[in-house]
């Protein structure tokens, strides 16, 4: 049996080829779209053996049985079945065991690749367009088609031995976002922006899901869905993991086959996810029912720009706070589309950089308006250079529309992460050290305080947490009479030193002139005589 550790050296192994000819946001369409393919074509053939119930589980010998039953008399009954569990068919001479033997062959062709995608996208809306961003054609892949063939068919080779239906969604669906951290990873912000560390996703997740871990038929919301990783981390809290319902929207469109293909990938049913490929801001969405979720989870981009015009302020989403976010920060135009899609009662969970929590202007009236409503529980100021996309500490704002008071629950935690490599990392310590304490909502020295309407009125509804968490540590008094001894230590020991230089200088003898101006030179600066 593979191992996850077994699979992550695969993954890496396939990317080296691929590695030199462009950068990790090019190559991860190749990468991820062909484990995507694979695992598709071996759940197809584990299909296939489950209904001819044949007990070999190699895929070279249901490929052989499955090429068999589809050139007899039943292989219309095989093919209506197969539909009818997957909602589409990958022919026997399309799956990608079929294309291992044509590589080995010398006879694999990327157009007949080509071809299996686009059956599979044919074959269903949910699954329109999932393969659009692997070009086969690409000139990075080379200039020949043999080039081109062969880069592709070394990635391929790779996974040639793994039977991806062995794996459970959970342990498949890791391995993926294990590779999609380290795309991330690797190039940095422009990859970053699809992908919330692993960490901060978790902490995110266990405050979303306080109260709702035996909630069946429970609904989340990403409106700025990335890979679909921060989503699916709910489901780690959940007793009815099984019943929960997946929304989001995703502007990238490539980023956006990316969640479609990570939530198959977790083994997360069609009917229980609804995703869809557009701008949150300018078009809300969704606008069918249902409108309103239990949990609501982002990690928008940091101060992008908007459209901002004034017909925004009839907008129901933003038409309460009688102003619009800054056209050139949207950040509260985020949290106000979110918090607009939670139900009462609900949480919501958003990743924000700092400057909203002091900024002037439109967003001090917005600010003050939820505050008054009581709609801020808390704000986590996390540590710096946590994420692929930014180095810049950003803070976690809590929201809900089912508070009883005004108070907001400040929560410092700028020094709690662990040092890896050239990032920082949120440890299960520090994950929960966190939780507990937004849990207790309790007075917590130089880390958390609970901060009532009234103080938070006084400081004209700044939020600024340096400003409720006294993180001041004092200096210790200074012993003068202790320095003085230190000091009397140095200079003895630099007399002592000054010497034993002397008395070895005393021994040196010049042998000409200009040798023995030199030494009288030094001895000067000494303060001795020769």
């Amino acid at each position: 049996m593979e191992t996850s550790v077994n699979l992550y050296q695969k993954l890496w192994a396939a990317s080296d080829d691929l590695r030199s000819q462009m950068d990790a946001n090019e190559y991860k369409n190749y990468l991820l779209g062909i484990i995507f393919y694979k695992y598709l074509s071996d759940k197809m053939l584990n299909e296939v053996r489950e209904i001819l119930e044949v007990e070999d589980e190699d895929l070279d010998e249901i490929q052989k049985i499955y090429e068999e039953e589809m050139q007899g008399v039943d292989a219309d009954l095989l093919a209506e079945e197969l539909k009818n569990n997957y909602s589409f068919i990958i022919k026997p001479n399309h799956t990608f065991t079929h294309f291992i033997k044509e590589i080995e062959e010398g006879t694999f062709q990327l157009d007949d690749l080509g071809q299996a995608f686009n059956e599979i996208e044919r074959s269903a809306d949910d699954y329109k367009g999932l393969f659009e961003d692997i070009d086969l054609y690409s000139n990075k892949l080379g200039k020949l088609a043999q080039e081109k063939n062969k880069r592709i068919s070394n990635v391929m080779k790779q996974f040639a031995k793994v039977n991806f239906a062995n794996y459970t969604g959970d342990v498949l669906g890791d391995v993926y976002e294990y590779m999609l951290a380290n795309f991330a990873s690797e190039s940095g912000k422009k990859a970053g922006e699809f992908y919330t560390p692993h960490q901060v996703s978790r902490l995110m997740a266990m405050i979303a899901m306080d109260g709702k871990e035996d909630k069946k038929g429970l609904t989340v919301y990403d409106p700025t869905l990335g890979s679909g990783s921060l989503l699916l981390n709910v489901r780690n809290f959940s007793n009815e993991s099984g019943l929960i319902r997946y929304f989001g929207q995703e502007l990238n469109n490539s980023t956006y086959n990316l969640s479609r293909m990570n939530m198959i990938l977790h083994d997360v049913k069609l009917e229980y996810q609804t995703l869809n490929q557009g701008d949150t801001l300018s078009d809300d969405w969704p606008v069918d029912e249902p409108t309103n979720f239990d949990a609501v989870l982002m990690n928008p981009p940091y101060s992008a720009k908007w459209d901002a015009s004034k017909g925004f302020l009839d907008d129901p989403r933003f038409a309460e706070y009688g102003v619009l976010p800054p056209k050139s920060k949207a950040d509260y135009a985020f949290l106000l589309h979110g918090f607009y899609h939670l139900k009462n009662p609900g949480i919501m969970a958003i990743l924000l950089p700092h400057g909203v929590l002091f900024r002037s202007g439109a967003e001090e009236k917005i600010r003050k308006i939820l505050l008054e409503n009581g709609r801020i529980d808390a704000v986590i100021g996390l540590a710096p250079n946590l994420f692929y996309s930014t180095g810049i500490p950003v803070s976690l704002i809590i929201l809900r529309k089912d508070k009883t008071d005004r108070s907001v629950y400040f929560i410092d935690a700028s020094n709690e992460f662990a040092k890896k490599g050239n990032k920082n990392e949120l440890t299960e310590e520090n994950i929960q050290k966190i939780f507990k304490a937004y849990k207790s909502k309790k007075e917590i020295d130089k880390f958390a305080h609970l901060a009532k309407f009234e103080e938070i009125e006084e400081n004209a509804f700044n939020l600024n947490i340096p400003r409720y968490v006294d993180t001041f540590e004092e200096e210790e008094p200074i012993d003068l009479a202790e320095v003085s001894a230190d000091i009397k230590a140095i200079n003895d020991e630099k007399e002592e030193l000054k010497k034993a230089i002397l008395a070895d200088m005393n021994n040196l003898v010049a042998n000409t002139e200009k040798a023995k101006k030199e030494l009288e030179s030094f001895m000067e600066i000494l303060g001795g005589d020769l």
